[in-house]
């Protein structure tokens, strides 16, 4: 099992989390999706590594930008 955080901006309400935690599990291989709306914190657990392009693209499908570090 493997887990990724990432940081998702722009998201201010409970339909926000609800879109991103949609298209974030849509993602091939990943098995759970958690996400706070206060911190912005996404986590991702998947079975094996997955691309952070893949992540980006579905936060970016729901509307949201992933922060950089």
């Amino acid at each position: 099992m493997t887990s990724a955080t990432y940081t998702v901006k722009g998201m201010t309400c409970g339909h926000c989390v609800s879109s991103v935690k949609e298209e974030v599990s849509e993602v091939a291989g990943v098995s759970s999706v958690e996400v706070d709306l206060a911190s912005g914190l996404l986590t991702v657990e998947s079975e094996g590594p997955i691309d952070a392009a893949d992540i980006r693209g579905a936060v970016e499908e729901a509307g949201y930008e992933l922060v950089t570090k």
